[in-house]
């Protein structure tokens, strides 16, 4: 029986809940998906715990996990507009990688690297990028790195809704 923990998207037409699964061993993490390969989405509560249910599943709602996917979008689509938290994208950078590897197919994100990979350690040690080119410790090409990874990850998102019908 796999553990099933909601994971709430923020978008700019409400609320969606996944099923996210930790991988096992060196197996990465995963959301739940269809028998066609479509992501699930839930509009509410009662849907994810009627399908972990359904699944065999045990839900385990401590410490539910929200992504605002729409402040993400506000900063990739407009820089230099204010800053955004470290963790926010962070949090969205590890979204898009379990989104990717849950999907399976479909344009990969961008490839890894030295520039990305420093981009990655920065969000993780908590330094966010600042909304002026070339300022604090980024380099402008690990601030390009991170926002092209942004825009995939939400195209990606884009497809997945669409895919699954709930977009």
């Amino acid at each position: 029986m796999a553990d099933c923990y909601p994971y709430r998207i923020v978008t700019a037409e409400g609320h969606l809940t996944l099923v996210w699964r930790p991988g096992e061993g060196d197996a990465p993490d995963e959301f739940a998906v269809g028998g066609l390969g479509e992501l699930l989405a839930f509009p509410d509560p009662a849907a994810v715990r009627e399908h972990c249910d359904r699944t065999g599943g045990e839900l385990v709602p401590e410490g539910e996990a929200t992504l605002d996917l729409e402040a993400v979008r506000r900063w990739a689509e407009r820089p230099g507009r204010g800053p955004v938290p470290a963790g926010l994208l962070l949090d969205a950078w590890n979204f898009f990688d379990d989104l990717s590897h849950s999907l399976g197919a479909g344009p990969p994100l961008p490839s890894r690297g030295p520039v990305p990979d420093s981009a990655y350690e920065k969000l993780f040690g908590g330094v966010a990028p600042e909304p002026a080119p070339g300022g604090g410790v980024w380099t402008d090409e690990e601030t390009a790195a991170l926002r092209a990874l942004v825009r995939a990850g939400l195209d990606l998102w884009e497809r997945a809704l669409h895919r699954s019908g709930t977009g």
